[in-house]
């Protein structure tokens, strides 16, 4: 125990150690309260100039920083308990001085703190006005494009409508001029207005899709009927690729009579076969209702061979089209006819082969059968040489059998058994010896 002297009131009272920290904790929690109040109410008075997220952002860092403040506080409280329990045992004028010297440096700590938390006070908000203003200048960035773009977007407006209601005024200048010159045109120049026009798409790319080909208006009436034009082409050694009879039909809104594409096939039909085209085409705007005219080209070859209804904007493809599987089956014919020409040579060289092979055989049969006489008499030939030979031998050995006894021929043997002979033998050579001698 020691006596405690107030500084309101001057009284003295005895204090024990834990009291004394009873009132530490309380002095302490109290100055923590006041100071996060402080914080609060300064952070309720910045968040009426700033953005939510950073007022909340700056009261939780104040708030991060005054318990990490308080945790400091309450390790260094421990330590002084730890100090002041270990200093029972000491006298208490020690005890006193401890005490003195452990709260001074907790005063000096506070002061510390305080300071500190005053310039982060101060650097927090000037952070928060930076931040407040950055984003009130986004804000105001912001606001002014979407004005720039709300401008942009009405001047776009503005410019597609004047624009259209200029194309759709055009459009309907057009229309009711194109009504008042339909109106104004005979059948018969309606006709040779789709003609002029069909005449027209095929010049337009006649120099680079169809150098060669003829289109002309069908002038022959010899047969009684005509067509309208006749197309043909050729491919580059002059030989025709296609052709093809067009009939050209046009008819008026105001026409009371209304035709059919039908009644024109048989006419038409009749025209190509008598000018010798391979097609036959019907350029129609006859039944503008037809689904079935309206989907593209319509081959009618059910009907009559060879045939098609188009409309004007089908005419350039039909014609190509045509043209193209034409050469395509010229192709086929060329190899088909070389085929044939091959197959011709073929059997003219089989036929070749086969009067090579009977005159070859003839000629062999009969050198055959000169050969067979030849060895037969070949043959005799040599039979009579055998013969001959034969002889030859035989002639041999007699003349051997002659030579050997006239070998063996001697005067004994011509003498033996004749003593007349031997007497004139012996006398004639007794003679010779004794010329001998005298020579």
């Amino acid at each position: 125990m020691q006596d405690i002297t107030c500084p309101e009131c001057n009284k003295t009272f005895k204090m024990d150690e834990t009291g004394y920290s009873d009132i530490l904790r309380q002095v302490r929690d109290r100055e923590f309260e006041q100071q996060v109040q402080e914080v609060s109410n300064r952070a309720d008075r910045d968040k009426a100039s700033a953005v939510d997220s950073a007022v909340e952002l700056t009261k939780t860092q104040a708030e991060s920083a005054f318990n990490k403040t308080a945790g400091e506080k309450d390790s260094r409280i421990k330590d002084l308990e730890v100090t002041l329990r270990g200093l029972e045992s000491d006298r208490d004028t020690e005890k006193r001085l401890a005490v003195n010297e452990a709260v001074a440096p907790k005063d000096i700590k506070i002061t510390e703190l305080e300071s500190k938390f005053e310039i982060f006070e101060v650097k927090q908000k000037s952070i928060t006005t930076e931040a407040v203003s950055s984003i009130e200048k986004e804000r105001d960035g912001l606001v002014n494009q979407l004005e720039a773009k709300d401008n942009e977007q009405q001047l776009r407006e503005s410019d597609l409508k004047d624009r259209h209601s200029s194309e759709l005024q055009q459009k309907d200048e057009a229309i009711a001029f194109y009504k008042d010159f339909k109106a104004k045109l005979s059948t018969k120049m309606i006709g040779e207005t789709l003609e002029l026009h069909c005449e027209a798409e095929f010049n337009r790319i006649r120099a680079a899709a169809f150098p060669t080909a003829y289109f002309e208006k069908d002038n022959d009436a010899s047969t009684g009927s005509k067509g309208d034009y006749i197309f043909k082409d050729a491919d580059d050694e002059g030989l025709e690729v296609v052709s093809i009879m067009f009939e050209m039909k046009n008819e008026g809104d105001e026409t009371a009579t209304k035709k059919k594409n039908e009644d024109f096939l048989k006419e038409l039909d009749k025209d190509r076969n008598e000018k010798g085209c391979e097609y036959a085409v019907l350029v129609s705007l006859l039944e503008a209702d037809s689904e079935l005219y309206n989907s593209g080209i319509v081959d009618v070859s059910h009907r009559y061979p060879k045939m098609y209804v188009v409309r004007p904007q089908s005419f350039i493809p039909i014609v190509t089209l045509l043209r193209n599987s034409s050469l395509k089956a010229m192709k086929y014919k060329t190899e088909l006819a070389l085929v044939k020409a091959q197959n011709i040579d073929i059997t003219h060289f089989e036929d070749g082969l086969s009067d090579f092979k009977t005159t070859f055989g003839r000629n062999y049969r009969l050198a055959s059968e000169g050969f067979e006489e030849a060895v037969k008499r070949i043959d005799e030939a040599i039979k009579d040489l055998e013969k001959t030979k034969v002889a030859l031998h035989k002639s041999a050995t007699n003349l051997r059998l002659a030579n050997d006894k006239a070998e063996d021929l001697s005067i004994k043997k011509l003498t033996r058994g004749n003593p007349t002979m031997k007497q004139k033998f012996d006398a004639l050579g007794s003679d010779s010896n004794q010329g001998g001698q005298l020579e």
